[in-house]
């Protein structure tokens, strides 16, 4: 597995590739994987390349080492790069991001992304935990919103998406109380999918992602995005653009591979491209 020179060479980040899987890795380990300016630009470009790479399937997002996914914010390099920024960034970081870690404002991905929770993840790193779509933590991995004893508040989706994953009670406890949680209560209230030994988070997050790589790519990205998108909106609402994105998948090459490998008694072969087939009635 070698790192990836098309994507960057980071000062704070490490990117690699495994078959059709991105292996995303802040690496900050002497203060816990907390990130500060620079390792929020070097991440938010690799994000989008991720999303622009048509080889990259699945995403995995973890820490270097073996303490913490990521502690949050690097508040000793924020405070002084906030008060040097002009008085619209705040507005102007809202609605365009980068959100915290690349990832969770002001980008959408509609390709599967995994968190690999590899110990402490506080605050910020729990924000982005929360923006992944599968959440795999090891067993003494530690969660809560820490920040509450630093007056800093949740401004990367922890008051938007935390409640949508634990429940309203739960999200608003974690919230207020600033308490810490272990990896079985993060699992009893849903936080987590899954919980394995310490040495086995990467390899049980590539394991899930071999699998989702394995199928074609076409309805897993618009069953996502029709999740994604449906939320907050009237059920009728969500099923029209439910309806809307499966009936574009139909205009996929993919689409009707399926089919007729499976008449012809074959294996498929997919080429998970993202462009409508021009001239579908040749496929039918």
């Amino acid at each position: 597995m070698a790192e990836l020179k098309n994507y960057g060479v980071y000062k704070n980040v490490i990117c690699e590739k495994e078959g059709n899987i991105l292996i995303i890795t802040i690496n900050r380990p002497q203060v816990l994987n907390c990130i500060d300016p620079q390792t929020n630009l070097e991440l938010a470009d690799v994000w989008k390349k991720f999303d622009m790479d048509d080889e990259a399937y699945v995403a995995i997002i973890t820490g270097a080492g073996n303490r913490a996914f990521c502690t949050g914010a690097d508040l000793k390099n924020w405070h002084p790069f906030i008060e040097e920024q002009k008085v619209n960034f705040a507005r102007k970081n809202a609605y365009q991001g980068p959100g915290f870690g690349g990832l969770t404002r002001g980008i959408q991905i509609f390709k599967p992304i995994i968190a690999a929770i590899n110990g402490m993840c506080y605050a910020g790193g729990l924000e982005i935990a929360l923006a992944a779509d599968i959440r795999i933590c090891s067993e003494d991995a530690k969660f809560g919103v820490l920040n509450r004893r630093w007056n800093v508040g949740l401004g990367d989706g922890g008051t938007q998406r935390l409640w949508r994953v634990v429940g309203l009670g739960r999200a608003l406890e974690l919230i207020l109380t600033g308490k810490e949680i272990d990896a079985q209560e993060a699992y009893r209230i849903g936080l987590v999918n899954e919980i394995v030994p310490k040495d086995k988070v990467l390899e049980r997050a590539k394991e899930l992602a071999r699998t989702i790589s394995s199928f074609p790519q076409g309805s897993i990205r618009t069953d996502k995005e029709a999740l994604i998108r449906g939320i907050g909106t009237p059920l009728e609402e969500g099923l029209r653009i439910e309806s809307m994105l499966f009936w574009n998948l139909l205009l996929n090459h993919d689409f009707y591979e399926g089919p007729k490998a499976f008449s012809e008694k074959r294996k498929p072969k997919y080429t998970n491209e993202s462009e409508k087939v021009k001239d579908v009635i040749k496929h039918k």
